[in-house]
């Protein structure tokens, strides 16, 4: 298995001894926490993430939390992994936002196309230290806690045909994340939506049960669907923002240290993580293109067209939802601040 590890020991015989007996978990038992984390994707800025995290756990710590990265949904597909880290069988798990819309909402307000214009916006919100504060607590209530918040991507879409007009996309079955700010839109221009794991998509573009996908391409290129389908229109329907969410009962179960560790090491890594995924979207372009891969644009004035199209879908989708809402008028609130600097 692809695990990295900070550091390794085995139990003593006073651990074994005290489980037996149900003593309470102290000194040295507290000492051999192991913290798994989780994510569906590999070779890209999540798990770039996920071990800049690991390096700044282990130079606070040592080896008082041992992090364990299990990469490629190696803990199972993206519902599972979303069920584990709710569940506590799984620490932390990081994804995009849009995959974790079942656990609450309100994740949707990060998703709304056309609130973040670029890598650059998404930066200076979620690493503000006010909205910091503010996105971490969020998700108490279902006993999740955010430690970690990336840029991930502008949202593209492939496909085995080049899409070089609006109409192109008629008809086109297309896998999509799980959410309504992802799955509306796309109905709108008159796709078919099909949300899947990221692991069924190549098998459903090789048998034709799908005629494309949703996604970043990094994602795209670090699991090499140019071998599948050659096309890639950028659409940018959204800049996709990634999350690290920790079970809030595994959380509180460590000590002081631990806890402000974790918190100090999240916030470390992605801050140092950020230019990296900028560049890598680039890199990723690149590599797309050498590889016999193809990006196309719509004209100009019928990609103005689809950005209003999916900008009105998501304020309707939205509108009954005023606990999204609030959230993304917060986000709103910050960008205006941004923008006026």
């Amino acid at each position: 298995m692809m695990i990295q590890t900070t550091r390794r020991k085995l139990m003593g015989c006073a651990l074994a001894t005290g489980l037996a007996f149900g003593l309470p978990f102290t000194g040295a038992a507290q000492a051999q926490q192991t913290m798994k984390l989780a994510s569906a994707t590999i070779n890209d800025v999540q798990h770039e993430w996920q071990k800049e995290f690991q390096k700044e756990i282990e130079s606070r710590v040592g080896d008082a939390l041992n992090v364990e990265i299990y990469p490629a949904s190696q803990l199972g597909a993206i519902p599972r992994m979303s069920e584990g880290v709710l569940l506590g069988t799984i620490e932390a798990f990081t994804t995009p936002t849009s995959f974790v819309t079942n656990v609450d909402p309100r994740f949707q307000a990060f998703d709304v196309p056309g609130l973040f214009m670029d890598a650059d916006e998404v930066d200076a919100v979620i690493h503000d230290d006010e909205f910091r504060d503010y996105m971490e607590t969020l998700f108490l209530d279902k006993g999740v806690r955010i430690i970690g918040a990336i840029f991930n991507s502008p949202t593209q879409i492939l496909s085995r045909e080049p899409v070089t007009t609006l109409d192109g996309f008629k008809g086109l079955k297309v896998r999509t994340f799980a959410s309504p700010l992802q799955m509306e839109p796309m109905s709108a221009i008159g796709v078919n939506p099909t949300p899947l794991a990221l692991s069924e998509v190549t098998p459903q573009l090789q048998a034709g049960g799908i005629d494309g996908m949703l996604a970043g391409i990094p994602i795209l290129t670090a699991f090499k669907f140019y071998d599948t389908a050659k096309h890639v229109t950028n659409i940018n329907m959204n800049q996709i923002v990634s999350v690290t969410l920790v079970n809030e009962a595994w959380f509180q179960s460590q000590s002081d240290e631990v806890k402000a560790a974790i918190i100090e090491a999240g916030r470390a890594a992605e801050k140092t993580v950020f230019s990296w995924g900028v560049a890598n979207v680039e890199r990723a372009e690149k590599a797309w293109l050498e590889n016999g891969g193809e990006v196309h644009m719509l004209p100009e004035d019928q990609q103005a067209q689809l950005q209003e199209t999916f900008v009105n879908v998501a304020n309707e989708v939205i509108a009954d939802q005023p606990d999204v809402v609030a959230v993304k008028d917060r986000i709103v609130a910050k960008l205006e601040e941004v923008r006026a600097r």
